[in-house]
């Protein structure tokens, strides 16, 4: 008999536990931990979607942005995180509309020259001519084209079918939230849209049955998925695949930093917003979540959303979670003002080498990128280089022979992608505890981050006493849409 208390008292915390939020005439309080993309995101769709509660956003750094920032050289601003956009992220796009960001897009009569580096000599190179006529940059544009179709044949178009298969897939998230299910979990929200067999093998598997030749894997994919993910084709095919979709053309970004269209997007969404203010603990206590700041501070929440990826982040979970173990990608990105060794490439000119100097995979490489961002005269430029390892000042020294400005930022930039993927889940604990960057074992990128936030939000609304949304999406629907995705970096 004395048994039977404890049994009820169980049954009535479960069935509280497991109830979603009260149904009282006030509004839910929502923390939203990271002032990224990703968490930005998030406030916007709540109070796009009928949210009417108090939202906090609480970032760790003093500027808002997250994995979005600039950097300064000469006067001149310069992304220095996720920085390329393409015309198809809709999310991306509706966001710089609504907040009336200006747009930079990319100079259709521009051609950047490409350099495929082997450490040792350009396995292949573009041929660059600096003209003001419109009629000989397109022919030369052709005849780098026919060069690149001799060197790589039909696998080129294989590739871009490759991408395009993945991308129609991707797109059906644009879809009208009548025809779009609320996901519980990345499998459900992957497998919906058939993504997720492509998380279950790496990029190399899936061009190779794609019948994409060796060279091409070798050289022009590995080069692209080490710009943009800093890493090889035994990437996760999704991850790959975005990667891929990344190299086309039509790219844009915000003028002045991509970060500002988190900073409108918080500004546009009525939230408190506590900068510099790191949280290290949260606890579900009462039926409420207890955020504690290292600063001392204590907030109350009915919700919390982690929209921060947790992997090097130092918050104690009260009760505690279980994610699976997974590591960060450091992308070193270094900034010079200055000019580089020709000789270092063999060269005798400054002008034989490609604006874009990409790398295929070897050990012996110390960096996977280096293009130039600026010409300000011919002995006088601006570079970014992308590295997995610091770059040190006697690398630097060969590599350039004038440097009047160096600048070097640690990015944990994206997921270390492998196959096949795990996946955290939305929901960390069952009850109103987000986790937005779960989904980024599918893909890293600036719009997969608002694609995600926009499920959390319907997630959030659907578990709560909120009314779901009934409204239609703006964007519009797969059946139009053909084209593809972006990368970050």
């Amino acid at each position: 008999m004395a048994a039977a208390p404890s049994v009820l008292y169980l049954l009535i915390l479960f069935t509280i536990i497991s109830a979603p939020l009260s149904s009282s005439s006030t509004p839910p309080t929502t923390c939203i931990i990271g002032s990224g993309m990703a968490g930005a995101s998030v406030a916007h769709f709540l109070r796009k979607y009928s949210h009417t509660g108090p939202i906090h956003i609480f970032e760790r750094n003093d500027v808002v942005g997250g994995r979005m920032a600039t950097v300064t050289i000469g006067g001149n601003t310069f992304e220095a995180g996720a920085s390329i956009l393409h015309p198809k992220n809709y999310h991306a796009v509706n966001f710089s509309k609504m907040l009336n960001l200006k747009v930079k897009s990319d100079d259709p009569d521009e051609s950047v020259s490409l350099g495929i580096w082997n450490g040792s000599e350009f396995v292949f190179k573009t041929i660059e001519y600096d003209s003001r006529f419109s009629w000989i940059r397109s022919i030369l544009g052709f005849v780098n084209s026919v060069r690149m179709l001799v060197r790589y044949g039909v696998s080129l178009f294989k590739m871009s079918r490759f991408v395009e298969v993945t991308v129609d897939s991707f797109l059906k998230y644009y879809q009208t939230l009548e025809s779009r299910p609320v996901f519980g979990t990345v499998e459900e929200m992957l497998k919906w849209v058939g993504l997720y067999n492509l998380t279950t093998r790496t990029l190399n598997e899936e061009l190779i049955d794609a019948g994409l030749s060796s060279i091409l894997i070798k050289e022009l994919a590995t080069v692209i998925t080490r710009i943009n993910y800093g890493q090889s084709v035994s990437i996760s095919g999704l991850a790959g695949a975005v990667s891929l979709a990344g190299s086309g053309g039509g790219l844009w970004a915000i003028e002045g930093g991509n970060w500002q269209m988190a900073a409108g997007l918080i500004n546009h969404s009525d939230v408190a917003l506590h900068m510099s203010e790191e949280i290290k603990s949260i606890s579900y206590v009462g039926g409420a979540y207890e955020l504690n700041s290292r600063k001392g501070n204590s907030y109350k929440c009915d919700v919390t959303v982690v929209a921060t990826p947790l992997d090097e982040l130092h918050i104690s979970f009260n009760p505690k979670i279980s994610i699976p173990d997974r590591k960060l990608q450091h992308t070193h990105a270094t900034f010079i003002r200055g000019l580089w060794n020709p000789a270092y490439f063999g060269f005798n000119h400054v002008s034989d080498i490609p604006e874009l100097v990409g790398t295929i995979e070897s050990s012996d490489l110390p960096f996977t990128c280096i293009s130039i961002l600026k010409k300000h005269s011919e002995k006088d430029m601006t570079y970014k280089m992308f590295s997995r390892q610091a770059m040190t000042d006697v690398l630097l020294d060969q590599i350039f022979s004038v440097r009047n400005k160096t600048i070097r930022i640690d990015w944990g930039a994206y997921p270390l992608y492998h196959s096949p993927e795990q996946f955290a889940p939305f929901i960390l604990d069952g009850i109103h505890l987000y986790y937005v960057n779960a989904f980024e074992n599918a893909a890293s990128t600036m719009e997969t981050s608002a694609v995600a936030a926009e499920n959390i939000a319907r997630l959030i609304i659907s578990r709560s006493s909120i009314e779901p949304p009934s409204i239609s999406s703006n964007y519009a629907t797969s059946a139009s849409i053909r084209s593809d995705l972006h990368s970050d970096l």
